[in-house]
Order: C-alpha cells, then sequence, then structure tokens
C-alpha cells in the first residue's frame, strides 16, 4: 500500500482488526520512509447493475439515503436506519453474487423496512413497485393484514393460540388415564377391609386320643335345684 503523505511504495501493517461484523478489515499501517501512520479498511467487492447498465460499488449510505426519505415524520432514529442498511447488506452478500441488479437492492431492504415501520413500508412500496391508485394501497394493506393474522385453516378459523389436534388428544388421554387410576386406588382401598374380614378362622386342634375330658353337666350340682312345688 503506497503511503498517502510521502507517495512511498510500500507500507507495513501494525494491526489489523475486524469491523461491520467481519464484513471488513481495518489496517494501522506504517510508512517506512516518513514513519507516519495510516488506516485502510479491506472488504470485498459488491458491485450494483442499474437498469441503465451502469454499475458502482454497493453503498449502505445510499440505502439509508433512500429509506430515510420514506421515514420522514415517522419515530425511526438513524441508528435503527443504520441496523437497516447492515441487514440489506448481508442479505444481498448471502446471494453469493458479485453482481446484483438493482431490483435485488430493493427487495432486500422491504423485509427489514415492514418489520421497522409499516407506514414507511408503504410509502416505500408505492415508489418501488410503481403504485397508480388506491386500489393499489389497499390491495397491499390487506395482504400486510392476512401476513399479520397468521395461517387459517380450510373451515376458516384462524390457527393461531389454538392448541393443535395432537395435543388436545395427549390431554384427553392423561385425564382419562387420571381419573381410572384414581378409580381403581379408591376401590382397591374400599375392598381391602372386607377381604381382611372374611377371613376364615382355623378352629383348635382336637385332643389326642384316649385323652379326652370327661362330659360336663350343664345342669350343676343337683341341690342347687328348687324342690319341687308342694312337697316337704
Amino acid at each position: 500500500m503506497r503511503c498517502p503523505f510521502c507517495r512511498y511504495p510500500d507500507s507495513r501493517v501494525i494491526d489489523s482488526r475486524e469491523i461491520d461484523d467481519g464484513q471488513a478489515i481495518r489496517r494501522r499501517r506504517s510508512c517506512p520512509e516518513c514513519s507516519r501512520r495510516f488506516t485502510t479498511v479491506e472488504e470485498a467487492l459488491l458491485v450494483v447493475a442499474k437498469r441503465s447498465g451502469v454499475t458502482e460499488p454497493f453503498s449502505r449510505a445510499k440505502v439509508v439515503d433512500g429509506v430515510r426519505r420514506a421515514c420522514q415524520g415517522r419515530p425511526v432514529d438513524e441508528d435503527a436506519l443504520a441496523k437497516l442498511a447492515q441487514q440489506v447488506e448481508e442479505a444481498v452478500r448471502g446471494s453469493g453474487q458479485a453482481e446484483v441488479p438493482s431490483q435485488e437492492i430493493g427487495l432486500a431492504i422491504l423485509g427489514p423496512l415492514r418489520e421497522l415501520d409499516e407506514v414507511a413500508y408503504l410509502r416505500f412500496a408505492s415508489v418501488y413497485r410503481s403504485f397508480t391508485s388506491a386500489d393499489d394501497f389497499a390491495a397491499e394493506i390487506r395482504d400486510m393484514r392476512a401476513a399479520a393474522q397468521g395461517p387459517v385453516d380450510p373451515g376458516g378459523a384462524s390457527t393461531i393460540g389454538a392448541p393443535s389436534t395432537a395435543a388436545s388428544s395427549a390431554a384427553a388421554s392423561t385425564t382419562v388415564a387420571s381419573r381410572t387410576a384414581a378409580s381403581t386406588t379408591a376401590a382397591s382401598t374400599t375392598v381391602a377391609p372386607a377381604t381382611a374380614a372374611s377371613r376364615t378362622v382355623a378352629p383348635p386342634p382336637a385332643p389326642p386320643a384316649g385323652k379326652q375330658d370327661p362330659p360336663v353337666d350343664i345342669r350343676g350340682p343337683a341341690h342347687s335345684l328348687p324342690p319341687p312345688v308342694g312337697v316337704s
């Protein structure tokens, strides 16, 4: 790199750092002739081809200028515009093309601008897509509302916030299983005491042969009986 001060045809790199999330490299250089230091920025070349056939390097500043006019009077600050320009450049470079048409730049702007401010998006889209009547604005607004509402099932009911069929079936199965387990536990608890109460008690063992107890007179001793009536 030629020194911008003394025009010496060589320089020495003393420091290198990535900037713009790795999109470019900033190098600090020193001239061996005059010992003065300067900074250079290296980045991959991205060329934009206009409709007229003229090509020019991609510029974030031009993207910001075009979007700023659409955002006039809207609550959009410069930091948001700079972030939008960075998103546009990343999307364009992500295509892998060294030369892109200007139409692709406009399409890359529409998405981030729609998320940033809907009014600014309508302004920019009206110029980029050449709206000619209020019907064009109405159609674009309908598309925006349809996209915001999300997909709709064939029956016409929106699927946003509605539980899925699989989730409902799983919840119902879990409820039935819980009720069945609770009923089984309650029945087992109720039947258990009855089973214990109906248990048969084994009779005492019989005495061995030859050692039977004498019979017991249940009437008791004879003198304990009262004398018959009329007998002295």
